[in-house]
């Protein structure tokens, strides 16, 4: 080490070196950087001195790259600090900004979301990361591409271009952060409205960037990396190979890309543990279906070489085809915190369909209630019981005295009429009931058109009787008799719902079945240690079985009403849930719903129990252990997400649709408050039991209930078109879901109402079902539109506004404001 002087110009130094050099051996070989240019007065002199002195030079570039290759435990956190900033980066600044602006339609450069990513970079609490400003910096300025223009380098830039989202749109992101000078880095591809070609496209990127991943273990070398890659795409789509990026990316530490660690098809260096490499990986200059543009995708992951499975540690941010794909046709418009504030042109329209809803609604329940639709029950209805089959079989009066009679083997009452015996069969008599000298019974009748044109009905029958005790004998056998008859009915209809279902047809040896492993099954076994269990694809329907022989469910696919896929986002479960068409027995338990979940996560950990950083903790504490358990989780979590995607894409048979999160809100069902979600065709809550499924095709209506100003809370009452169901409960819902739910409720032609308190459903569906001539002629649902009251005028939606209202158009008038300030300010509110 030789010290210079602040004042001394270092030629003294310099030739106590070059003196050194020449003393030292034989050789005069000098090792250096041959790429790095020397920068300032004295190193420049320095270079001049060594050129002058006439050493053999050669490059150590690639030996120093070797060298600093494998990095030290310091090293390690450092590029993980550095990929956690990045990650968190794309996920909480890019993308919602990516988002606002096709949600908002707003014209939005490159280069101004370039400078916005850049800012938050180098201010880590703008993506909510606690890390230290003076450590951090960028690696490259972030990168923003669209409209057809792209260029996969790392030395591209983003121009001045606007942001393109029309339909088949690309964009292409990069965000690399630097964290006491070690780089990281990490690159997403959007689509917006994406064609066939590009989805597919897409998930063959995505699948060869994560076999390039996998490939990275210690002692293969880095061209068997490349090569996995290929080969996915070689399988998966042969007419890409060419447009495959050459390089399946570099090293990365102190340089953002390390010499002669490149990722390709030539490079024989073995991987070793605790390298660490920018993974990135592409498709260049594909040509849509019109082949009027051009399209590419990328995607790049920091990942550290370890001693079994790889380490991504840009996982934070998701690269799922369904997370990184936007349809802009589909998907709800996120504006924040104003679910609230609509529009008069919108609550017209709204209204306007309302109306017509309303009108088609108690068209269809009147036909209905007339017979002459379905009621959506399959049960026997009275009209199909029969008592004797033909006339001759009906005992005549000779055989029987001219009085009430109950024949127990037929399950009919024989009543004497006119001088004749009139059988009718016990499930046809509604109620029965005697008073000391008479008993009466009534029918069970149509209120409206006869389904039968040239059937008579009997209403009603009383008979006069001088021996109460008669009476009353007759009167507790009818009552018997219709008892056992409910019951057996009741039990037919039970056990009807059991159907022998068809075999489950193995794979056999025709095929490999898809598997699942690790699943717990919902309801349970009974016994007190669980134990996971397999879920297997079969050719027509799944097996769940555990390593105990009894310990077996099989779920046909003819059995399956709707199908759930609900991946882990807030929740600590992965969930495959199967709603049925017949109960099935699980164990003792007999259920319509069977459910297969993972736990992505330690559950006790996950409550905020040891091991996690506190919001009450420094700004810039940082424990690397920590941050680490973190990613490992997410990292599981990631890889399970994936793995049930894959398994239900594979499942030809059946579409699984899954909860737009975005549409939830929070009631109470049961006990606890839930989460609730809607899917394409059903609304539930599937993370616990007693689970919710609710088919929006069996629904009649929905009224709303306890929508005052005031309150902060709301019921939801669902109405089935069976009239027999209970009308379904959801309580305890925050006001501020209102509007949104109103609104989701009239996307799907469901009709609603509005009411001030809870109605007595029960009592309202039996005065329907007893008298539906009179429901039909009193307008029908229409009893419960409060708009028909002239004393009640129009408030439900004029009227009613949240309590932090005020809060949100000061935030409005603000906003406003900030668009007419400077570049600056305009950037930061965007």
């Amino acid at each position: 080490m030789h010290a210079k002087d602040k004042g001394d110009d270092g030629n003294g130094q310099m030739d106590a070196v070059l003196r050194a050099i020449r003393d030292g051996k034989e050789s005069q070989v000098v090792g250096h950087i041959a790429r790095e240019a020397p920068e300032g007065k004295l190193l420049e002199k320095w270079a001049a001195r060594l050129k002058n002195a006439e050493f053999q030079f050669v490059d150590i570039t690639a030996g120093l790259s070797d060298l600093f290759a494998a990095k030290d435990g310091t090293e390690i956190i450092n590029v993980k600090k550095a990929a956690y900033l990045a990650s968190s980066v794309m996920k909480n600044v890019v993308v919602p900004k990516l988002e606002k602006a096709i949600d908002e339609e707003r014209d939005v450069t490159h280069s101004l979301l370039m400078r916005l990513t850049e800012k938050a970079i180098l201010d880590p609490t703008k993506a909510g990361v606690k890390l230290k400003p003076e450590c951090v910096d960028i690696c490259y300025p972030p990168i923003f591409q669209s409209g057809g223009k792209f260029d996969l380098k790392p030395s591209a830039v983003s121009n001045d271009d606007l942001l393109a989202y029309d339909p088949g749109s690309i964009i292409i992101c990069g965000v690399g952060a630097r964290y006491n000078s070690y780089c990281s880095n990490i690159a997403r591809t959007y689509l917006v409205d994406a064609t066939n070609l590009q989805s597919k496209a897409y998930e063959v990127l995505l699948k060869a960037h994560e076999a390039a991943i996998n490939a990275m273990r210690p002692g293969r070398k880095l061209s068997s990396v490349y090569q996995a890659a290929l080969s996915v795409v070689e399988k998966e789509a042969p007419e890409l190979v060419d447009k495959l990026t050459k390089s399946a990316g570099t090293g990365i530490g102190l340089e953002f890309r390390e010499s002669g660690l490149n990722i390709n098809a030539r490079n024989d260096k073995v991987l070793r543990p605790q390298m660490a490499f920018n993974v990135s990986l592409g498709f260049q200059n594909m040509e849509c279906e019109s082949k009027k543009k051009t399209f590419s995708l990328f995607l790049a992951d920091t990942v550290i070489v370890k001693e079994e499975d790889p380490e991504i540690l840009t996982g934070k941010c998701s690269k799922l085809v369904t997370d990184v794909s936007y349809d802009k046709e589909e998907k709800p418009r996120k504006k924040a915190r104003r679910t609230s504030v609509v529009s008069k042109d919108e609550l017209g329209m709204r209204k306007q369909h309302q109306a017509e809803l309303a009108r088609r609604k108690n068209e269809e329940t009147v036909r209905r209630l007339a017979g002459d639709g379905s009621s959506g029950s399959t049960a026997k209805t009275s009209a199909d019981s029969v008592a004797y089959k033909n006339v001759d079989d009906v005992p005549q009066p000779r055989d029987f005295m001219m009085m009430i009679q109950v024949d127990q083997k037929k399950e009919a009452v024989l009543l004497p009429i006119y001088g004749g015996i009139v059988p009718f069969h016990v499930s046809t008599i509604r109620r029965v009931s005697n008073q000391q000298d008479s008993i009466r019974i009534i029918f069970s009748v149509p209120g409206t058109t006869l389904k039968n044109q040239g059937a008579i009905y009997l209403k009603e029958v009383s008979f006069r009787s001088k021996d109460s005790k008669r009476s009353s004998e007759v009167v507790q056998a009818i009552k018997t008799l219709r008892r056992q008859v409910k019951a057996r009915e009741s039990e037919r209809m039970e056990r009807g719902t059991l159907v022998n279902q068809e075999k489950l047809q193995l794979a056999g040896n025709k095929f490999r079945p898809l598997r699942l492993s690790g699943l717990w099954i919902r309801p349970q076994f009974s016994g007190r240690k669980r134990v996971p269990g397999a879920l297997e694809a079969h050719a027509n329907g799944f097996r769940y079985s555990t390593t105990r022989p009894n310990e077996r469910v099989d779920v046909l696919f003819a059995n399956i009403k709707h199908a759930f896929l609900q991946p882990a986002e807030k929740e600590m479960l992965t969930i495959l849930h199967f709603h049925l068409h017949n109960h099935i027995m699980v164990g003792n338990k007999k259920t319509k719903d069977v459910q297969f979940c993972v736990e992505v996560m330690d559950a006790v950990r996950s409550l905020g129990g040891g091991g996690r950083r506190s919001s009450s903790s420094s700004a810039y504490e940082y424990d690397p252990d920590e941050i680490h358990e973190e990613q490992r989780e997410r990292d599981r979590k990631n890889k399970i997400n994936v793995d049930f995607n894959h398994f239900a894409t594979r499942v030809s048979a059946l579409e699984f649709e899954q909860p737009l999160r975005e549409l939830g809100f929070s009631g109470v069902t049961d006990k606890a408050r839930v989460f609730i979600v809607p899917t394409s065709s059903c609304l539930v809550m599937l993370t616990e039991a007693p689970f919710l499924v609710v088919s929006l095709s069996e629904v009649e209506i929905v009224n709303l209930e306890r929508v005052v100003f005031g309150n902060t809370s709301f019921d939801m009452a669902i109405v089935f078109k069976d009239f027999k169901k209970d009308v379904l409960k959801i309580n305890a819902i925050d006001t501020t879901s209102l509007e949104g739910i109103k609104k989701w409720l009239d996307a799907i032609d469901i009709k609603y109402y509005e009411s001030k308190a809870n109605l007595m459903w029960r009592t309202i569906l039996k005065r329907i079902t007893d008298d539906p001539q009179g429901f039909i002629d009193d307008g029908g649902w229409e009893f419960l539109n409060l708009e028909r009251s002239d004393s009640e005028p129009e408030e439900s939606d004029q009227g009613y506004e949240p309590p932090d209202a005020e809060d949100e158009s000061e935030s409005e008038d603000e906003d406003s404001e900030s668009e007419s300030e400077d570049q600056e300010e305009e950037e930061e509110d965007y």
